[in-house]
């Protein structure tokens, strides 16, 4: 009998063992919903060029102003699956902290090099990237990148903020996440082969 119980609980620890790795999968917090803004980029404010890059304009020679980060990342489905072919959308303020929207009141002069929006598909291990700059500050808000994320009927709204920014603490949209959510969409910078980097992962 003891051979037998001592047989079993051997089995169940190998068991808990193999699972860890799932269960801490599914202990990551799920990126947070948060508020899309009133300067969502309808489909005829976005030009015809919606690319990853939002650097460069297509057509033009001048890159946007801004210091360029690549912003990367993976995004995962319920299950914790790659979410592979997934479209993630980014839209966000230029140097100058105008909004590629007729509605932005903001009265400085729009960058024509900066994109504005764009978006990228997932691939089979749910990886996407983006070229863009670090967001700068906008009236009443601290420095951040709008997103949305489309997968299989599936829709995500959220916002990435730079980690440890000053502003963070005075902004009331950032101030309603727990601190887990806030790591979430934390972007933290190194410096990467191709400049400064972050990488992001979005659970759906």
């Amino acid at each position: 009998m003891k051979l037998e119980r001592r047989g079993f609980f051997a089995t169940i620890s190998g068991l808990a063992l193999w699972l860890k790795p799932f269960s801490q999968a599914f202990a990551q917090t799920r990126t947070p919903r948060q508020t899309e803004g009133p300067y969502y980029p309808s489909q005829s404010m976005r030009g015809t060029d919606q690319d990853n890059d939002l650097v460069r304009v297509s057509g033009a020679v001048q890159e946007a102003g801004g210091e360029i980060i690549h912003l990367k990342g993976k995004v995962f489905a319920e299950g914790k699956l790659p979410a592979s072919g997934a479209r993630i959308e980014i839209w966000q303020v230029d140097t100058n902290g105008r909004y590629l929207h007729t509605s932005d009141a903001n009265s400085a002069v729009r960058d024509p090099h900066f994109q504005g929006f764009g978006y990228a598909i997932a691939d089979a291990e749910g990886a996407f990237r983006f070229r863009t700059i670090k967001p700068v500050p906008y009236p009443g808000r601290t420095p951040h990148i709008h997103a949305k994320v489309f997968h299989q009927g599936r829709e995500l709204t959220t916002q990435f903020y730079i980690a440890n920014h000053p502003q963070n603490d005075r902004d009331s949209i950032w101030r309603r996440l727990s601190t887990a959510e806030k790591e979430a969409v934390a972007m933290r910078f190194r410096k990467g082969p191709d400049g400064e980097e972050t990488a992001l992962t979005v659970y759906l």
